[in-house]
């Protein structure tokens, strides 16, 4: 089973497959997974609890004096960096000052890097929050998690605690209008006795129609780099990716690969 968490609220910076020189900013527990999916290919593991009244998020003050130690230890060490991004273990959009620490992390930003972009990897589902779709408007890499166009195939991916709708999801994505990264990550194997596979014909037709609808800026497609939860989950080959990011750029949406 795959333990794979960050143990402070900044991490790295690290080479991050498609975000470059990235520093990352945990807003959840350094000890446990805190999210509202349980997928079934997390680095992160699995989530303990569909109750998180037991975690102890970092507060607003936390994260942002953090973030501006390490961004002055940088600046001072004249230290490279491409991106700033919400990740860690878990959804970070659940956190309840997330909006209040983009605009933290905002003006730190403008103080000592104000080159650098800032990125969020959610997985969609506080997109329906006016205050939580604000704040992703002002990142410059708000990217969203759609793995499937079926609902049948999200559930066994994703295994949301919550009650789920696909049709929810893509009509918050239609709210901006073209101006977020469309996020999928590709697997195959089995769960629980039930195949799944989110690259056959019929899941990437649906996919791409989908994405055509949307009309994102990019779509990153990807799939899995370290162990997962489940041993009969397994890595999309290349060519395979290859050959769904050329669907999607056969409909004029610029697509990152990422192994």
């Amino acid at each position: 089973m795959a333990t794979f968490l960050f143990n402070e609220i900044i991490f790295g910076p690290v080479i991050s497959r498609r975000l470059g020189i990235s520093l990352g900013i945990n807003l959840l527990p350094n000890d446990s997974k805190f999210c509202n999916f349980n997928c079934i290919y997390c680095e992160c593991g699995l989530t303990e609890s569909s109750s998180f009244k037991q975690f102890k998020l970092h507060s607003r003050i936390e994260v942002k004096n953090a973030l501006e130690e390490k961004l002055k230890l940088m600046q001072n060490n004249n230290k490279h960096l491409n991106t700033i991004t919400f990740a860690g273990n878990g959804e970070p959009t659940l956190h309840p000052s997330f909006a209040e620490i983009i605009d933290d992390t905002i003006a730190l930003r403008d103080t000592y890097y104000p080159d650098v972009a800032i990125a969020v990897l959610s997985n969609s589902t506080k997109l329906g929050s006016n205050k939580i779709f604000k704040a992703l408007t002002k990142v410059e890499k708000n990217i969203l998690k759609l793995d499937s166009a079926f609902e049948e195939t999200l559930k066994i991916m994703n295994q949301p605690f919550n009650d789920f709708s696909i049709k929810e999801i893509i009509k918050h994505l239609k709210r901006f209008e073209g101006n977020f990264i469309l996020q999928t990550m590709f697997i195959y194997g089995e769960f629980e006795g039930i195949k799944v596979d989110n690259t056959t014909d019929k899941e990437i037709e649906a996919w791409i129609n989908i994405v055509s609808i949307l009309n994102p800026k990019e779509v990153m497609i990807y799939t899995i780099e370290r162990d997962t939860p489940y041993p009969d989950i397994f890595k999309v080959p290349k060519e395979k990716l290859k050959q769904i990011a050329e669907k999607v750029n056969n409909i004029g949406i610029a697509t990152q690969i990422s192994e």
